[in-house]
């Protein structure tokens, strides 16, 4: 059976830079979660960590088979590689921090027409 997928195969992850412009806009090295091996090892492996731990391409090796494992939680993380994929899936999945005062902005305009209500009933009251 053949490991290549859809045009995947471990050469061609390896070659490819792994970004995530999403979570980390200005790169790995820059975001201050990663060491510097951590970011060059995210970066040289995580394509082809993302593919293997996501099915797209089956474990070749046992250093395969470790880093499935580990990702999954399976067995402790022993490579700078595996460590550097666990710390950033902590990252990204972790929840979001979330507002004691809620989610939306007060619109001006209600306010402004809340004020102007109660100036009114302010008004009402003294002329009664």
């Amino acid at each position: 059976m053949s490991n290549v997928r859809n045009g995947l195969s471990k050469q061609t992850l390896l070659k490819q830079v792994f970004t995530d412009p999403k979570n980390y806009p200005y790169g790995f090295s820059r975001s201050g979660d990663f060491s510097i091996n951590e970011s060059k090892a995210l970066a040289a492996y995580g394509c082809y960590i993302a593919a293997l731990v996501d099915g797209h391409i089956q474990a070749e090796s046992d250093d395969d088979i470790a880093f499935i494992e580990s990702a999954h939680g399976k067995i402790e993380p022993s490579t700078t590689e595996q460590r550097a994929w666990l710390k950033y899936q902590k990252r990204i999945n972790r929840p979001k921090a979330g507002s004691i005062y809620g989610t939306k902005k007060a619109s001006s305009d209600t306010a402004n027409d809340d004020l102007v209500s109660d100036l009114d009933d302010d008004l009402d009251m003294d002329l009664d």
